[in-house]
């Protein structure tokens, strides 16, 4: 795995093309530990996951090493867990994420896509849940998938297992942005800036308020985000940008 920071950007590529950047128990524990570590950086304004190599961005489990046997049942059930938790670990992680997907993001692969706030893609780029072709089922990569589609739609491709190309992505709405494979890196580069540009304490404020309002009524969720934005408007960056408004000046975010 490879962890480059550089102009308010975390880079975090997952670097085994030869296996398609496929997840194993270890890989999955040390995106855990990156993930952290650009969440407690100070510096770090914005989350890339990428997968090295032209074939895939990730191609799900490893099945040669994570298949397991029954020889330690209860631990495998037990780091079987560590997936669903990076999902969690990217959707607290208080900053902006987006998903760089060249080739194939499969399985796990597409539930960590998915997870990401923004997701985009070369035009060679597949998706899908190939897990009933072997006899399993996308158990946790569910929860990412129905985030992110409508819910007909996930089952669809959970059951079929068939592949989805990315301009059929972009309609389905799961992919946010379709270039060639040649401007991938400048799309991101792009997006990336533009997030990285915006005001720190109201990008955490508001990103974190969203994704805790996602699964709540209407009325409970409305509760919980009226008192948000009497803290927004006492925030220094809301201050600033309101004076820089009325002022006729580009704003200078303090993140605070």
């Amino acid at each position: 795995m490879r962890y480059e920071v550089a102009g308010g950007v975390a880079r975090v590529t997952i670097d085994r093309p030869a296996r398609h950047n496929a997840l194993s128990w270890p890989l999955v524990a040390r995106l855990r530990e990156r993930v952290a570590q650009a969440g407690q950086d100070a510096g770090v304004r914005v989350l890339v996951l990428a997968g090295a190599g032209e074939r895939a961005f990730c191609a799900g489990a490893d099945l040669s090493g994570m298949a397991g046997g029954d020889a330690d049942l209860l631990g495998l059930h037990e780091a079987r867990r560590s997936v669903g938790e990076l999902f969690f670990d990217l959707w607290s992680l208080g900053k902006p994420t987006i998903a760089r997907v060249q080739g194939y993001a499969l399985a796990g692969g597409f539930g960590l896509a998915l997870a990401c706030d923004f997701v985009v893609a070369s035009e060679e780029a597949q998706f899908g849940t190939p897990e009933i072709d072997v006899g399993l089922w996308p158990f946790m990569v569910t929860v990412p998938m129905v985030r992110s589609m409508p819910p007909k739609k996930a089952l669809e491709l959970m059951l079929t297992g068939r592949r989805v190309g990315a301009d059929e992505a972009a309609r389905i709405g799961f992919v946010n942005q379709v270039v060639p494979a040649a401007g991938l890196d400048a799309a991101v580069d792009e997006l990336s800036a533009v997030l990285a540009s915006k005001p720190a304490a109201m990008v955490k404020l508001g990103r974190d308020s969203f994704y805790a309002v996602w699964d709540q009524a209407a009325r409970e969720a409305l509760e919980a985000l009226h008192p948000l934005l009497t803290l927004a408007t006492l925030t220094d960056d809301a201050r600033e940008g309101l004076r820089a408004f009325v002022e006729k000046r580009t704003p200078t975010w303090r993140g605070r």
